[in-house]
């Protein structure tokens, strides 16, 4: 009977400690976006004034590495709002990768045009991914003057 004790208490002890660790560096993210290379300049002609409405055209996000590959995104803009996302560069090194890409992207694509912001939630079984697609996408938006 005393072993059983000692047994569960040591159990939930560990449990708890676990629980308790923290990960050293944000989730999903193995570089700065500044460090991944320099994105292409957003399509329109120069960059909104500041004070003026944002230009419309396609504006190239920063590519993003994560532990599963580069994510790139490209916002479309009219009249101040995002009205497009394409997704220029995704994780696809295997099976999984493409399973869970072709999962989180439509569904982040969908957030984002309904929120018109990168300030979306991310898709659970996704996190990595999802980091990556919401930093492209403000760094597109950012480009946009938006």
């Amino acid at each position: 009977m005393r072993r059983a004790v000692l047994t569960a208490a040591s159990t939930s002890a560990l449990v708890v400690l676990l629980l308790s660790l923290k990960p050293h560096q944000p989730a999903g993210l193995t570089g700065d976006p500044a460090r991944a290379g320099a994105a292409p300049a957003p399509s329109p002609t120069g960059r909104p004034q500041h004070g003026s409405q944002p230009a419309d055209g396609t504006y190239t996000g920063a590519p993003i590495s994560t532990r599963y590959g580069t994510v790139q995104v490209a916002a479309t803009v009219k009249t101040g709002r995002l009205t497009a996302v394409k997704v220029l560069h995704a994780p696809s090194e295997n099976g999984r990768d493409r399973e869970i890409a072709a999962y989180a992207v439509p569904r982040l694509t969908q957030e984002a045009l309904s929120m018109h912001s990168a300030r979306i939630d991310a898709v659970s079984g996704a996190s990595y991914t999802s980091a990556g697609y919401i930093r492209s996408l403000q760094s597109a938006l950012d480009r946009a003057g938006v």
